[in-house]
């Protein structure tokens, strides 16, 4: 065996729950509060898995457990809208993580889409749900990006080993 093998067999571990989550706690990402409105009720998840997918067309993605409190509104939307919260929201990602999240003191605004829009974030984008992709115990939702929004005078709220910045 070489020397970068050997160096490789000493220092990586095989995957389990536990050392999985930590490692890809390591990785800084964004967070957002994706949005929807059913019936005149509004759901909302705090989702930090979101990517851009494509410029042309302009399509993004996040992701939501199996299991979540509301996906089943999240499948049957057609428009939702993804607000990039700003340092100043980290009481928002925290109350949107939650099973049930609280909506009193939240002031929506509403969108081209008449989706939810939160003031106060970085950036907000409308969508059209275009596809929905199901692996592992998460499924991946697939959208065109209809409208945007961009403050450029607010810092971002990122998440890094388990903790807001």
């Amino acid at each position: 065996m070489d020397w970068l093998r050997l160096y490789a067999k000493k220092i990586m571990r095989k995957t389990n729950t536990i050392n999985f989550k930590k490692t890809l706690g390591k990785f800084t990402t964004g967070v957002t509060v994706v949005c929807l409105k059913n019936k005149e009720v509004i759901y909302g998840k705090t989702v930090n898995s979101f990517n851009s997918l494509s410029l042309k067309p302009p399509l993004v993605l996040f992701s939501l457990g199996n299991y979540s409190s509301s996906i089943k509104n999240f499948l049957k939307s057609e428009y939702i809208s993804i607000n990039i919260l700003s340092k100043k929201q980290k009481d928002l990602s925290i109350n949107f993580a939650k099973t049930k999240p609280n909506f009193k003191k939240i002031h929506f605004k509403y969108g081209l889409y008449d989706t939810p829009i939160i003031d106060g974030c970085i950036g907000n984008l409308e969508c059209k749900l275009l596809d929905t992709i199901k692996k592992g115990d998460h499924i991946i939702f697939i959208n065109k990006v209809l409208s945007v929004y961009n403050n450029d005078k607010l810092m971002p709220l990122s998440y890094y080993n388990s903790k807001y910045y």
